[in-house]
């Protein structure tokens, strides 16, 4: 449902004041509002727990009925200095405007706000306080954690109903829950904060996932390659990683003297691969993919289950062409990702095209016709394809822009699934050439295509779209096997076991003394596709008796071909 912006603006001051009644010595941090309701960072010497909401939202309810009158205006810099002198983190939000929009409550009560259509206090009928989270100022680690309250304003009963419906609907398919229920992923504080632990059964997703990709590309013209997860100073200072990336990459490491860093991505090691020998434009263009383990470094507060990790696996792939073969490079890449996002049935929610900031010469590389050149590139090739696409200014690698393709998680945020970069830099940097057709050297270009994203994060997209209902293929058991009686069916139980195993089918085999029933639902909870229940009948015919997950009629078959049914369905979804 659509959430009134202007509506929860309005709460979140409503909050801010409320917070600040029953807190004086509190700190303002903060105001966000976005598809999701309203959050407000506050400061205080002893965080606020969640125990604690319940008062504060009986104090915004108290100051909806003593009806402040609301007045908005604007304000110069030294006049917004002199009113929130005491506010530091005020003092910081003003530097980014030219006038300053402000809101009062009453007589008492100023704070940052653009102008509503909000009148009155009472157009706000209900409010739900949903959490208290610790947030770095910023988002950055480097600074103070504030306290941050999230809710939500609506301005009739029904709304916020409709509301609760979907939260407990997007809580349901949160990825984090998901894995824990399905034993697929884990993390321990013993391992490290942001090092995901992939169990047996995520595991068996992940080695599916990769094999498709795998085939997909082979499919596609791409040589696989291996280099280290290490890499030195010098091959990321040659690459301009170092000076532009550095905050994103883990301490670095002295060994005998040189420095090496973990890597954060595989494009240096990949134009080494490429300057092994001579190359003449008849090999162009010439595609590499590599299975890499990557490390970045994420602050604590930003870790986000699977979706946002420290160590990640990358099936990661980069093309290097001539000039004028950027236009089908792009569009082959893109039309990859699409066949594998079909094939996962990921839903793409948006499109952008990431440009640089030509103000910005700090962050992005300073060649304003390259960047020029490269923009029109892919924005030519997203209108070749008649893809709808927003354009971001400031959101570009340093080296390039990219094609961003946005999925919607279950928590309302859009995240980044599939990539396409272009890059005329780092060609330059470690001095790639080729022999035209005159035999003379030319500069190529490089294409950095991401065809799923980091296995984390993909598999944390998947939970969330599919709520853990996985397709027969890429479901981590395919079938579970249960005996009526463990002691009078178990030796044939085992028997079909070991054979589906000889035919690479993930089979879970419950010999356990739970009664029937609950081995049944036990299966369902586990949203295993196949479940085969055996008994005197089934023992005696050299067959099974199965269901589907989420149906309840059972099917007779021969084993031999419930057998030739599973491998038909598998290889067809492969």
């Amino acid at each position: 449902m659509k959430i009134n912006h202007n509506l929860n603006a309005l709460a979140s001051v409503l909050l801010a004041k409320s917070v600040k009644d029953l807190y004086p010595q509190v700190v303002l941090g903060e105001s966000i509002v976005d598809d999701n309701g309203f959050s407000y960072s506050f400061a205080i010497n002893t965080p606020i727990s969640i125990k604690e909401l319940p008062k504060i939202l009986k104090q915004m309810y108290k100051n909806i009925d003593r009806n402040y009158t609301l007045t908005y205006k604007t304000i110069d810099k030294l006049e917004a200095n002199k009113l929130f002198a005491n506010e530091k983190y005020k003092l910081e939000l003003i530097n980014s405007f030219d006038e300053i929009p402000i809101i009062k409550l009453g007589n008492d009560f100023v704070d940052i706000c653009q102008k509503t259509n909000i009148v009155k206090l009472s157009n706000i009928k209900v409010i739900e306080l949903l959490n208290v989270s610790g947030v770095y100022w910023k988002a950055d680690a480097k600074n103070q954690q504030l306290s941050s309250i999230s809710g939500v304003a609506f301005e009739r009963e029904t709304d916020l109903k409709t509301f609760q419906t979907i939260l407990n609907e997007q809580k349901e398919r949160d990825h984090r829950k998901l894995g824990s229920e399905l034993e697929l992923f884990t993390f321990d504080l013993m391992a490290g904060q942001g090092l995901p632990i992939w169990l047996p059964k995520g595991a068996a997703i992940k080695y599916e996932i990769d094999a498709y990709i795998h085939n997909l590309l082979q499919r596609n013209g791409y040589s696989f390659v291996n280099s280290p997860i290490l890499g030195t100073k010098a091959l990321f200072e040659t690459s301009g990683h170092w000076s532009h990336y550095r905050e994103n990459m883990f301490p670095a490491l002295d060994v005998d003297g040189d420095i090496h860093v973990l890597r954060p991505m595989t494009c240096p090691h990949h134009l080494l691969v490429y300057q092994q020998k001579p190359r003449s434009y008849r090999e162009l263009p010439f595609r590499v993919a590599e299975h890499a383990i990557l490390h970045r470094y994420e602050s604590s507060g930003s870790l986000t289950g699977l979706e946002r990790v420290r160590s990640m696996q990358l099936i990661d792939t980069h093309i290097i062409c001539t000039p004028d073969q950027i236009k089908s490079v792009v569009e082959r890449c893109y039309k990859i990702i699409d066949e594998a996002s079909n094939n996962f049935d990921v839903k793409i929610y948006s499109v952008d095209l990431a440009l640089h900031d030509k103000n910005n010469h700090e962050k992005f590389f300073d060649n304003e016709s390259m960047w020029i050149n490269a923009e029109d590139s892919l924005r030519n090739v997203l209108k070749e394809l008649k893809i709808q696409y927003k354009e971001v200014i400031g959101e570009a690698a340093f080296y390039g822009p990219k094609i961003d393709l946005q999925v919607k998680t279950a928590l309302g945020r859009v995240i980044t699934a599939y990539t396409i970069q272009l890059d005329f830099l780092l060609p330059e940097r470690f001095n790639l050439q080729y022999k035209d057709e005159k035999g003379q050297n030319q500069r190529p270009v490089l294409v950095h295509a991401s065809v799923i994203g980091t296995l984390e994060r993909f598999l944390s997209i998947l939970l969330e779209q599919n709520k853990g209902v996985f397709p027969l293929w890429l479901a981590p058991v395919q079938v579970a096997i249960i005996p009526v009686n463990p002691l009078e069916h178990g030796i044939y139980c085992e028997k079909i076991t070991h054979q589906l195993e000889q035919n690479l089918i993930r089979v879970a085999f419950d010999n356990s003394d739970e009664r029937l029933a609950k081995k049944i639902r036990n299966a369902q909870i586990q949203k295993i596709p196949y479940q085969i229940i055996i008994g005197d009948n089934e023992v005696k015919n050299n067959s099974v008796s199965y269901r589907k997950y989420g149906e309840q009629n059972s099917i007779e078959i021969s084993f031999k071909d419930f057998l030739k049914l599973m491998q038909t369905q598998i290889i067809q979804h492969k």
